[in-house]
């Protein structure tokens, strides 16, 4: 007997109209991407999460339940608008709407390997390309900004020590979110030189070396919220939530919302803070800031976990951006100079010359 036959005869017992697809949606989920393609839990969440859209957008536009629906409704025109939907309703980004894509055709390629009603379906989704996001310099903060950011949590309250530490560590440490949250306190060691593990894209591992002034408030948020922990051998999340008096892995949504929370406070008082703080924003201001204080691209690359140098040129052209702003901002208006910038001087109206300028003469 075949793994979807197995897990078909599995399923709760229902009036599905197509058994079939949620047989290959678990095999998927449940064997495929952790079993066979070694995917990790944050990779298989994000899956879920874009199947999980797209199944909500075709109920609604159909007015049925889950488990009405059916690889014919999975086509190409269901899909496009989905992902209209996504860009134009939710306002997500080009690049949240390409991940929602690829997640969808990962799974329509697999299931089209054992389901012949599927292969229409999957040779017809598969021509929708991916779009090329427009190039725009990388969001940051100053780091003016990230000081009154830092500066909101009550850390004469619990909570407000908690969520101050999470939002350093997650500039000290330049960590994506999911990076953060997974560290566990057999990740740190402390000594003569602190690291910690960090766990990145596809399960990679990489360490991190901790600065003095990050490695002490480390020291003293352990001793506050992991008393008598063994760090050596502890399987608890750094930072985590109590429910039911038993401590869970804080979720990523947890700390945009503290995070979010603690930014918009934080521009009452500084100008400088974006309008949306979140926690990629860290990640972005660090390399930002190494990279201005003189840190070689290759060492801020390998420190952020980028596999390919060329993500972290990001920076290098922010940087010059920044610079070339600066520099045009410089020269006030009514400055004697001012004209000798003036881009209309060098218009050229006569068309034998542009011509002979462009070698058409």
């Amino acid at each position: 007997m075949a793994i979807s036959e197995k897990i078909l005869f599995s399923l709760p017992v229902g009036n599905f109209a197509d058994k079939t697809l949620f047989a290959l949606v678990s095999e998927f989920f449940k064997i495929y991407l952790p079993n066979e393609k070694k995917s990790s839990a944050h990779t298989i969440r994000a899956y879920q999460t874009s199947l999980n859209m797209f199944f909500d957008f075709i109920k609604a536009k159909h007015c049925i339940l889950l488990r009405e629906i059916t690889f014919a409704m999975m086509e190409r025109k269901t899909l496009l608008e989905f992902l209209d939907y996504l860009e134009n309703e939710r306002g997500c980004s080009i690049t949240t709407r390409n991940h929602r894509l690829l997640s969808i055709r990962s799974f329509l390629s697999y299931i089209s390997k054992t389901e012949a009603s599927a292969v229409v379906c999957w040779e017809d989704i598969k021509k929708i390309p991916v779009i090329r996001p427009p190039e725009t310099l990388v969001e940051h903060m100053s780091e003016s900004a990230v000081e009154a950011v830092l500066s909101q949590p009550d850390t004469a309250k619990q909570k407000g020590q908690r969520d101050f530490f999470l939002m350093l560590f997650l500039y000290q440490t330049g960590a994506r979110i999911q990076e953060l949250l997974d560290i566990r306190l057999r990740d740190i060691v402390f000594g003569e030189t602190p690291v910690v593990t960090l766990r990145g894209k596809g399960s990679k591992a990489r360490v991190v070396p901790l600065r003095d002034k990050a490695a002490k408030h480390l020291e003293a948020y352990i001793e506050r919220f992991h008393a008598n922990e063994i760090l050596r051998f502890s399987e608890q999340y750094l930072f985590y939530v109590t429910r039911a008096g038993v401590k869970k892995r804080m979720t990523e949504d947890n700390a945009r919302h503290l995070i979010h929370k603690y930014g918009v406070s934080a521009k009452e008082q500084c100008p400088e803070v974006p309008g949306n703080v979140h926690p990629h924003l860290f990640r972005h201001s660090v390399a930002m800031h190494l990279y201005q204080h003189g840190v070689e691209l290759t060492l801020v690359s390998q420190w952020l976990g980028h596999s390919n140098l060329e993500t972290t040129l990001i920076y290098a052209h922010a940087d010059t951006e920044m610079k070339r702003q600066a520099i045009a901002n410089a020269i006030p208006e009514n400055s004697p100079l001012s004209e000798h910038l003036n881009t209309q001087r060098y218009q050229i109206d006569d068309d034998d010359l542009l011509r002979q300028l462009c070698g058409l003469k």
